[in-house]
C-alpha cells in the first residue's frame, strides 16, 4: 500500500487529487493540506510514501516546504512530486535541488497522476526529456560544474550512465541506446547511487549537473 498526501491551496484540485487517489487499490490518502505549515505538518504526523505538493502556496511556497522537509533526516522516506500548472518554470532547477522526486501537470490524464505516485514511490525520478533538457540548460545560465562528493569515485561507465541519467530515460531506454541490458544498467546506476549519496533518480540528476556528468547536445 502506498500512502499519499496532497498538498494544493485549492479545494477543487485537493478533491479531485485525492477521489483519484480513493479509486486506487494500491494507494491509500493519508491527510490533505491547503498551505505550506499544513503540508510539512502533514508529513511529520503522517510519514507519508508520497507528497503531491502544489508549489506555489500561500504562506510557506512549495519551495520551502521541500526544503524544510530535505532538513529533517526523519523525514526523508517521503518523496514529493511537484504538482503545478506549468511545464516547466524557473524554480524547476532550484525545486530538484532542495528536494522534488519530480514534476507532474495538474491538467495530466488520470492514470498518468496514478502511475506518476507509483514511480516515484518506487524511487524512480519523474522527469521528462523535455524538463530535463530545460533543467540542463538553466543550469547552464548559473554556472558551471561545481565539485561533488564522491564523483571521482565513480569509474568511467558509472559517470557515462549517470549522464544518461541526466537526460531523463529509464533503464530500459538507456539500455536500448547503449545495446547492453537492462540489468547492467540498473547495476551501474545503483552503484552511482550510493557513491554518490543520491536520495534517489532525481537527486542523481542534480549531482550529475552539478558535476558536469551531461552528455554533449
Amino acid at each position: 500500500m502506498i500512502r499519499v498526501g496532497v498538498a494544493d491551496d485549492q479545494a477543487v484540485v485537493r478533491m479531485g487529487l485525492s477521489a483519484l487517489i480513493a479509486r486506487e487499490s494500491d494507494l491509500e490518502l493519508v491527510g490533505e493540506a491547503a498551505d505550506g505549515a499544513q503540508a510539512v505538518a502533514l508529513v511529520r504526523r503522517e510519514r507519508p510514501d508520497v507528497l503531491l505538493l502544489d508549489i506555489r502556496m500561500p504562506g510557506m511556497d512549495g519551495l520551502q516546504v521541500l526544503r524544510a522537509i530535505a532538513a529533517d533526516p526523519s523525514l526523508h522516506g517521503t518523496r514529493i512530486v511537484v504538482v503545478t500548472t506549468f511545464a516547466v518554470d524557473e524554480y524547476v532547477f532550484a525545486a530538484l535541488q532542495a528536494g522534488a522526486s519530480g514534476f507532474l501537470l495538474k491538467d495530466s490524464a488520470p492514470d498518468e497522476l496514478v502511475s506518476a505516485i507509483r514511480v516515484v514511490a518506487a524511487g524512480e525520478a519523474l522527469l521528462s526529456p523535455a524538463i530535463t533538457r530545460k533543467v540542463i540548460g538553466l543550469f547552464g545560465r548559473h554556472g558551471g560544474a561545481e565539485p561533488v562528493d564522491g564523483v571521482d569515485t565513480l569509474t568511467p561507465r558509472e559517470k557515462e550512465l549517470v549522464a544518461w541519467v541526466a537526460t531523463g530515460r529509464s533503464n530500459e531506454e538507456i539500455a536500448k541506446e547503449l545495446v547492453i541490458s537492462r540489468d547492467t544498467v540498473r547495476t551501474h546506476v545503483s552503484r552511482a547511487m550510493v557513491k554518490l549519496h543520491a536520495r534517489d533518480r532525481a537527486q542523481l540528476v542534480v549531482f550529475a549537473m552539478r558535476a558536469g556528468l551531461v552528455l554533449p547536445s
